[in-house]
């Protein structure tokens, strides 16, 4: 890889200002949506539950433009334009729709946000993952911009919703100015001339019938079960971990206070763990990445059922600095190493962002339901046993991308094992 130039700035600005939008706005949406619209805790439910679902319908859709795209930023750009509109839309439209009818006003919400959020952050990911591959910049490099925007906006977030509730949505729309100007002045050239492909392989048009055939890969369906198992169940454990978390204090709002200054720590490791976790990754190969995420992921949820201190329980949280970064790297190498180039897009919107969010939308609710009956240290025993039986799993079934002598892809199709 080369030394970073000026398109690795450039893309990881993008990354910081789109990410320090989405840390402000859904880090305190579900307190605006308490606050400001007055939704009661049913109301908000049904605010979420819907930004889950209209995001699964966008991502196949955006994984499948995407692709067809390749290096054009017109979809992109669809997700630029829709953040500049984050403070009229909250301050003027959003509020009286929700009052109006709740259904309407959480549908038509939904639809905004899952487009430049939930659906729009595989859209920003793909296509600068496509770019560093193009570029010659690590991607999981240029990643650690978003690492940084998270604990900017942990800073700044909390000051602004206490001064304005309001203002940290004109500070997205004034952020995505900032993202339209570094994407106007990307330059990428394609430099893929049919270097990835064989010379004498027959050309495959990315359309609905090569999309559909992407169902027919054993090692689609391999990835998007790891996925399930690993990557969902760490979101799934997070979601309510702070309420465990400060039981531990003598009062809740000492171990707020603790958790909150133990969350910037683990977003500032993680930060500068992006910029070793490629070096790593490309080491022990992509497989081993997954892998080893799904270990600490099981480490980290058994070690909190089991600890009895919030020293060691404050240890463990901070395991998810190695977490995120190992994820996020080894997920794109993977993709890219084992298939065809042309639908990285498509595969990770699918057997990443669509099976991880359609697995959360289902384990949140049952895991809710064993936290009331059995206790968060029960419930945790069979999370961290769901993540490392499909680990161990994902260990037989897996392609080992790093030990393949194949190097080639095929139209969709895998490598061989």
């Amino acid at each position: 890889m080369n030394t970073p130039n000026k398109g690795f700035w450039n893309f990881g600005g993008l990354f910081f200002f789109y990410f320090i939008i989405w840390a402000i706005v859904l880090g305190f949406l579900p307190l605006w949506l308490e606050e400001v619209a007055e939704l009661n805790a049913s109301e908000t439910g049904i605010v979420f539950s819907s930004m889950s679902l209209i995001a699964l319908c966008y991502q196949p859709f955006f994984g499948f433009i995407s692709d067809k795209l390749k290096f054009k930023k017109n979809l992109f750009w669809v997700v630029v334009v829709l953040l500049m509109f984050m403070g009229p839309f909250f301050n003027f439209l959003y509020v009286p729709l929700l009052k109006s009818n709740i259904f309407i006003g959480a549908i038509i919400g939904s639809a905004y946000l899952s487009a430049v959020f939930y659906g729009g952050v595989g859209v920003v990911e793909s296509y600068i993952e496509r770019v560093s591959r193009n570029n010659c910049f690590e991607y999981g490099r240029v990643r650690l911009f978003g690492s940084i925007a998270g604990a900017t906006a942990s800073l700044i977030g909390g000051i602004m919703y206490v001064k304005d509730p309001n203002s940290i949505f004109w500070f997205a729309s004034g952020a995505s100015v900032f993202l339209a100007i570094l994407l106007f002045t990307a330059k990428v050239e394609d430099k893929s001339t049919e270097k990835d492909l064989k010379i004498n392989e027959p050309k495959s048009e990315i359309n609905k019938k090569a999309i559909i055939s992407i169902f027919k890969l054993k090692n689609f369906w391999f990835l998007s079960f790891l996925i399930i198992g690993t990557a969902s169940i760490y979101d799934v454990f997070d979601q309510q971990f702070p309420n465990y978390y400060v039981q531990f204090f003598s009062s809740k709002e000492e171990g707020t206070d603790i958790f909150s200054k133990l969350v910037s720590l683990q977003v500032g490791i993680e930060a500068i763990l992006m910029i070793f976790a490629p070096t790593i990754v490309n080491k022990i190969g992509a497989k081993k990445g997954l892998l080893l995420f799904g270990l600490l992921t099981f480490i980290r949820i058994f070690g909190s059922a089991v600890a009895t201190e919030p020293i060691l329980l404050s240890i463990l949280r901070l395991i998810a600095a190695f977490e995120m970064p190992l994820l996020l790297v080894s997920i794109f190498k993977y993709i890219t190493g084992v298939f065809d180039l042309r639908f990285s897009a498509t595969i990770y919107l699918l057997a990443f962002n669509f099976a991880k969010q359609s697995a959360i939308a289902i384990f949140s609710s049952v895991a809710g339901n064993l936290y009331s009956h059995i206790g968060f240290q029960n419930t945790y025993f069979i999370l961290s046993a769901i993540a490392l039986l499909i680990t161990v799993i994902s260990y037989f079934t897996l392609t080992d991308d790093k030990n393949s002598s194949i190097k080639i892809r095929t139209p969709l199709r895998p490598i061989s094992k």
